[in-house]
């Protein structure tokens, strides 16, 4: 029986040697790993080569912004061709205050479908909003608010969206510029 009650005490012993070991070594491995709590978490991302690929491969003109300060942070871009959403251009950025605006296109047959994804449900409002002479139709919604221009030809339509407000999506869709570079078939009977 005493012989028990010594085997306990040791077990007992042994697990507090090995957590103090355990807590000695992460605390040496805390001080010794570099870390920067007052570093910003968002990623910047470049996106030229992507949005010259989108506007030569696009049926319709790519928009990106230009003329944007530089606290506006593009943070994801891609270009998808023929998915189910049709072809959709993305551009997201953090704006100057850390709110998120985003830039989408797409060519899907059903734009009311593309423009309830990309703004998470928002709903159409009667409320407009002009950008460069253009109206936007405004979208508000419990997670994001956006911007909506179809396109005159009808074939795509533009989204601007995000936390960001009114004021900056504004200023996001008067930066963009729409513009494609698809080679143009030749006509090979002209001489």
């Amino acid at each position: 029986m005493a012989a028990d009650k010594k085997r306990g005490a040791q077990a007992v012993r042994d697990m507090v040697i090995s957590l103090a070991v355990i807590l000695l070594a992460a605390g040496v491995i805390y001080l010794f790993v570099p870390h920067d709590d007052k570093k910003d978490p968002v990623k910047t991302v470049g996106y030229r080569v992507e949005l010259a690929s989108a506007r030569r491969a696009a049926p319709y003109p790519v928009a990106a912004p230009e003329g944007l300060s530089k606290e506006w942070r593009a943070t994801s871009v891609r270009y998808t061709a023929d998915g189910p959403k049709g072809s959709v251009w993305h551009l997201g950025f953090m704006t100057p205050d850390n709110e998120y605006a985003a830039v989408e296109q797409s060519d899907q047959k059903r734009p009311a479908r593309f423009i309830d994804d990309v703004t998470q449900g928002a709903e159409k409002t009667a409320k407009k909003q002009r950008v460069k002479g253009e109206e936007w139709t405004r979208y508000t919604g419990e997670k994001y608010d956006a911007l909506v221009r179809t396109a005159k030809d009808g074939k795509s339509v533009t989204v601007v969206t995000g936390t960001a407000n009114f004021r900056q999506l504004g200023e996001l869709a008067e930066a963009l510029r729409a513009e494609s570079t698809k080679p143009q078939p030749h006509d090979s009977a002209k001489p």
